[in-house]
């Protein structure tokens, strides 16, 4: 099948070469003309997977037209922020045939979107929402990239669908799972992101193992509580896309979420670091648009207003961590 990704970063090249083990000829859009140039002369991401050769069935453009003739699927790796943006830049070239993938982590600011709802919105009336699935789960796209197993869920809004898109991933070493809660896997992948931040900041303080072991599992309570109230089912973060994907992203020194935390803990503001970084943390732009969802829901999110506060209201990491622990008690509710 010819299949288009959406992002040359390193999570769209990684996936890229997992679809081109599977048999498929991919074409890869990237937004910087000099890193398609270099990708398809050396065969290798020099700017965002350095060291890792790519399949020869992967071919890299600079222009959408290009990038998405002839393909019956187009994976979305994008930075959330600009998924609209890229999304209806892409929306005059679609047949309405095509199937789409999100990857994408995050939840859009201001209108609380998901990245599945965003590309509903965006292609009303010429994707069917049934032809429209994502793509989650633990799942660091250095360790993807060097073939090393891993496991994810699909979920979409159609079943056949998700089967569909199961089968395009055949890679050994890349086992995809079907889930059938869409909004319960978009929202545990993508809050995991601000828990990220807060084991990297309680990490960074010194603040030692208990208290990071206290913030994920907290951590997964609220993303339960937020997910609940949307409707999820509360079965999906006990998985690959809820407790997997959190545990991960708060624990590895792949994750930028977590180094982003880290830095912060260490001492170092969130300008500084940003400008320091050539891949984006998701957990940041999340954040603030999770602490705002979150109040307009009346749900209670108390590591997600600490991590906003750090970031944006400019509190100190270790009041942040102070007041948390000096809340009043409560029993702990596991539902």
């Amino acid at each position: 099948m010819n299949i288009t990704v959406i992002g040359a970063g390193s999570w769209g090249t990684a996936l890229s070469m997992v679809l081109a083990d599977s048999g498929h000829n991919v074409r890869l859009w990237a937004r910087e003309p000099e890193l398609s140039a270099h990708i398809n002369e050396h065969h290798t991401n020099l700017f965002y997977l350095k060291g890792i050769v790519l399949p020869e069935n992967i071919n890299c453009y600079n222009d959408f037209s290009e990038s998405l003739k002839d393909s019956g699927v187009i994976l979305f790796a994008t930075p959330s922020h600009v998924l609209r943006s890229v999304a209806l830049q892409i929306k005059p070239f679609l047949k309405g045939h095509e199937m789409l993938i999100s990857v994408v982590k995050g939840i859009e600011n201001e209108t609380f979107l998901t990245m599945s709802q965003v590309l509903c919105e965006v292609f009303d009336g010429i994707i069917p929402q049934d032809h429209i699935g994502v793509l989650y789960g633990p799942s660091h796209a250095e360790e993807v990239a060097l073939r090393k197993p891993t496991a994810v869920v699909v979920a979409s809004y159609s079943a056949s669908t998700s089967r569909t898109i199961q089968q395009l991933f055949r890679s050994p070493m890349f086992r995809v799972y079907i889930n059938h809660d869409v909004i319960g896997v978009e929202v545990a992948g993508s809050i995991k992101n601000i828990m990220a931040i807060a084991a990297g900041i309680a990490d960074g303080a010194d603040f030692g193992d208990n208290a990071i072991a206290a913030l994920v599992t907290r951590g997964l309570q609220e993303i339960k509580r937020l997910g609940v109230r949307l409707g999820a089912s509360q079965d999906t973060f006990a998985g690959l896309a809820g407790i997997g994907d959190l545990v991960v992203t708060c624990t590895s020194r792949h994750s930028r979420n977590r180094t982003v935390g880290y830095r912060i803990g260490k001492g170092e503001t969130l300008d500084d670091i940003i400008k320091s970084m050539d891949m984006v943390a998701e957990g940041v732009k999340t954040t603030r648009s999770v602490h705002g969802w979150a109040k307009s829901l009346n749900v209670e999110m108390p590591i997600t207003d600490s991590v906003f506060q750090v970031l944006f209201e400019g509190l100190d990491p270790k009041e942040g961590v102070y007041r948390l622990m000096t809340r009043q008690q409560k029993e702990e509710i596991i539902f």
